[in-house]
């Protein structure tokens, strides 16, 4: 299966309401051909999973965005993306507020098609009051700790920016 194909020919494969991801880092290593790609389409109200940067400001002030799923949104020296500051302060977005570790396990509980992945990460933190959904489990084990179930963050599409790629979908990342 040849799994190469246009920006165009992958976003129109996108449906309104589809839950998408974007690999990278702030603003390192963003998909930004597929973001402006998704800006000339017709889709709207994504679920968009991200490390946040540029794609989540744009995709945002387009108003293709109905919830968000993210552990920050920033521009490194601008430390919150204005975009996304703009539609967040003013109720437009849907929020699933979490610190890095905890979308990091849900992202791994999904790509392990587990429900839900244990952690420390978000004790003992706000991320439990501003999402009532995370619910705790006691270890069935003798020190009975209580961890945090991080539910899995299943993605209908992923969207990652490589150096290298191949038609079977391999891909090699040779810098940062």
């Amino acid at each position: 299966m040849n799994k190469q194909m246009t920006a165009a020919d992958v976003v129109g494969q996108l449906r309104d309401g589809m839950t998408i991801g974007f690999g990278g880092w702030g603003p390192r290593r963003k998909p930004m051909a597929i973001v402006r790609e998704i800006l000339r389409s017709e889709v709207k109200d994504l679920t968009v999973v991200a490390y946040g940067g540029p794609e989540v400001g744009m995709l945002c002030a387009a108003g293709k965005v109905k919830k968000l799923v993210f552990g920050f949104a920033t521009l490194d020296a601008i430390p919150l993306e204005a975009y996304f500051r703009k539609a967040r302060e003013a109720g437009e977005l849907e929020l699933m507020e979490l610190d890095e570790g905890m979308l990091q396990w849900g992202l791994r509980a999904a790509g392990m098609r587990l429900p839900f992945l244990p952690t420390r990460c978000g004790l003992a933190t706000d991320v439990s009051r501003l999402n009532p959904d995370i619910k705790q489990v006691q270890s069935p084990y003798d020190d009975g700790e209580v961890l945090l179930a991080m539910p899995a963050l299943n993605l209908d599409m992923a969207f990652l920016h490589v150096n290298v790629a191949d038609r079977l979908g391999n891909t090699l990342i040779t810098g940062p």
